[in-house]
């Protein structure tokens, strides 16, 4: 499944096409991947074509596109991509020939790039394009990052795009104006918490309920109610950098062990959108179809048998839930205080 760092790589190419284009063409080649939109594939259809995309935003793993239709509507507006299980958004020129298993393709007018296809393609179809209403963050911060390059970068570091700060109320007189649909979130994301990434993420309160629960820590990772972006992959990779058992009772963490996880979960993140993601198969690449790289880098996560990275000790593979723990015995113990 798509991971944030994977679903960041594609916001970021898609970003600089999409920003200010007329869509000029919708094509619903299956509905199945309407499956959260609320009403027939024919208002689907009507309501996007002639309408603008604004930019494409993310939080944790979901991505979306503010949305202004050819007419006037009740609430703001935007198209809700849903990556699911093996979802990709390619960006294609406007005579490609299709993709086999395309689901459904947007044909855009890019002030950047002319005209372009944006095509939805899923194997598995647990994923979907909606569009949804927005509603207004509750901290008035930005509903998630919306910066032109990827996440972490130094160009990112280097324009200021990484502004989520910028639409907080206190924000100085001097601040870069902040678009209204920045700090709306679509109704089907609201109830996802921010990632670790995000510049309005809230360490000292995630770490509060983190220590709060009773539940063993790798849980509580992939609650994406607490914390979003993180799933089995960079759990384990966490994990193994603060040398925490997957299994380790949450109320038994110090809180400053927990500091310390929620670091090497940034940490983590930040060096596999440097490598353009964690790629195992077809299923995951970018807006041009391209692998990342990060499997590459993997201390725990399938690397059972092998020696751990730190100490020598072989990875073991422990069954989690319907999936999978990889943890070194000697570096990642249980503690009871």
């Amino acid at each position: 499944m798509p991971e944030l760092p994977e679903v960041e790589v594609v916001r970021a190419g898609l970003a600089p096409v999409v920003a200010g284009s007329v869509v000029t063409g919708v094509t619903v080649l299956d509905e199945r991947s309407l499956k959260r939109h609320r009403g027939p594939s024919v208002d689907f259809v009507d309501r996007l074509v002639g309408g603008t995309l604004d930019s494409a935003v993310r939080r944790g793993k979901f991505l979306w596109f503010p949305f202004e239709p050819a007419e006037s509507h009740d609430h703001p507006l935007a198209l809700v991509a849903h990556l699911g299980m093996s979802g990709q958004v390619l960006l294609r020129s406007s005579d490609h020939p299709g993709d086999r298993l395309m689901r459904i393709r947007l044909d855009v007018d890019s002030p950047s790039l002319g005209a372009v296809r944006l095509a939805f393609v899923d194997q598995r179809i647990f994923g979907s394009m909606a569009l949804d209403e927005t509603v207004p963050t509750p901290d008035g911060r930005a509903a998630g990052y919306a910066g032109a390059h990827l996440l972490g970068s130094p160009e990112a570091a280097a324009d200021g795009e990484v502004r989520a700060a910028a639409a907080a109320p206190s924000a100085s007189a001097s601040a870069p104006a902040v678009p209204s649909w920045a700090s709306r979130v679509p109704q089907q994301v609201a109830h996802i918490a921010r990632d670790p990434l995000d510049p309005a993420f809230d360490e000292a309160a995630v770490v509060t309920r983190l220590l709060a629960r009773r539940t063993g820590v790798k849980r509580a990772l992939l609650d994406q109610g607490l914390l979003s972006g993180v799933g089995n992959i960079y759990a384990d990779e966490s994990l193994w950098a603060a040398r925490v058992h997957p299994e380790q009772p949450t109320e038994a963490l110090s809180r400053a062990r927990a500091r310390l996880l929620l670091s090497e979960v940034r940490a983590v993140l930040l060096k596999a959108l440097g490598e353009g993601g964690t790629s195992f198969d077809a299923q995951y690449v970018n807006v041009n179809g391209q692998s990342g790289y990060f499997s590459h880098s993997l201390a725990a996560y399938g690397q059972q048998g092998r020696p751990c990275p730190r100490c020598g000790t072989a990875i073991v593979r422990e069954a989690f839930m319907n999936r999978s723990s990889h943890l070194c015995p000697r570096c990642q113990r249980v503690r009871t205080a």
